[in-house]
């Protein structure tokens, strides 16, 4: 196992920055999730770790150890891909074997390795097929055996599950985690779906444009987003975010007057063009005594146990989520109450919390 640091890290391809003065910490054994849209650096931070792409500035530390100018094969390291990049004319031993030959490992010590991750992974019983004979999650399995077998210090995952089904891609981040917790090796992983991130990770980091947007526990960056892109990017659906002014009674938002309680600390703030944020679970059905707002119904998106109420409030879409009992037979308009202690404020031009 090994702790990971990036310090002032920057990245250009040709006259684009990708990556700008990046500064992080992994912890021995920490699985850590770098979460962000398309382009903002993630896979990059990834190959640069690998040594498969060269810094523009900074340093990478791998314990104690700079890395900078030591080639991939001696950092130690053992990166799964999105494309799981098997042999196809090798069966899953030699797949799994392949790495370990290379560096004459001896054949014994070769056997005992393919034969644990096999185990733990659960394709002892394939061991003896090609993959064009293998499920996408089986292939999946081997790549993350191949990497097993290496016992590096540390594990690099590149959008791995990218490639399955829904299904399949909720049973393979289990299965990932579960060899988090057996393996207890430093393990990253790149992902562009907040869904991964939030059930896998210890710590994520959110990116954007080769920035750090913020850094926590899953229950951090959900309950206390630092800005607006974190609270619309993480969750699904995403958080309710409403521009609007605070007149010192009601939030003004296109012309409604929306009654919420606990706004102290937007006296501050009166007449200030401000967005406020609130989840869909905390947008409750409400009763005349406690009406926050009566909102026109859209339309409703069942889940099962659980239905998206879709309001419009003047151009603003506005998702509520309800448990599916409480949705049957609900009016045209619709009286609803935001829960004072689950409301955000963000300022308008920074996108930073208030």
């Amino acid at each position: 196992m090994a702790s990971v640091k990036y310090s002032s890290v920057d990245k250009w391809f040709g006259k684009t920055e990708v990556l700008q003065g990046f500064n992080l910490i992994v912890q021995d054994g920490e699985f850590l999730v770098l979460v962000g849209p398309s382009g903002c650096g993630k896979t990059t931070l990834l190959r640069l770790l690998a040594g498969l792409e060269e810094l523009s500035s900074g340093e990478i530390y791998i314990d104690d150890r700079l890395v900078n100018d030591v080639p991939p094969k001696d950092r130690d390291i053992a990166m799964v891909f999105q494309n799981y990049a098997l042999y196809p004319h090798m069966d899953v031993y030699n797949n799994l074997a392949f790495g370990l030959k290379l560096r004459k490992y001896p054949k014994v010590e070769i056997k005992e390795r393919v034969q644990t991750a096999s185990d733990i992974l659960e394709i002892a019983d394939l061991l003896d097929r090609k993959p064009k004979a293998l499920s996408g999650g089986q292939r999946q399995r081997v790549a993350l055996g191949r990497a097993i077998v290496r016992q590096p210090k540390v594990f690099l995952f590149d959008e791995p599950l990218s490639n399955l089904d829904a299904k399949l891609r909720v049973q393979m981040r289990a299965e990932i985690k579960n060899l988090h917790a057996k393996l207890k090796t430093t393990m990253i992983y790149v992902t562009h779906d907040q869904v991964e991130a939030m059930t896998m990770g210890d710590r994520i980091v959110i990116l954007k444009d080769g920035v750090v947007q913020q850094m926590g526990s899953p229950a951090e960056v959900y309950d206390t987003p630092a800005n607006v892109f974190v609270a619309g990017f993480i969750g699904s659906p995403s958080m309710n975010l409403i521009r609007g002014t605070w007149d010192g009674e009601n939030f003004i938002t296109n012309g409604i007057a929306l009654s919420l309680e606990g706004n102290e600390g937007l006296e501050q703030h009166r007449g200030e063009e401000v967005v406020m944020g609130i989840r869909p679970e905390n947008i409750v059905l409400a009763d005349a005594s406690n009406t926050t707002v009566i909102l026109p119904l859209i339309i409703q998106e069942p889940l099962g146990s659980e239905v998206l109420l879709h309001f419009k409030a003047g151009e603003t879409k506005v998702v509520a989520k309800i448990p599916s009992k409480e949705a049957a037979r609900l009016p045209g308009e619709v009286p609803v109450r935001f829960e004072p202690g689950a409301i955000h404020y963000f300022n308008s031009r920074s996108g930073e919390v208030l």
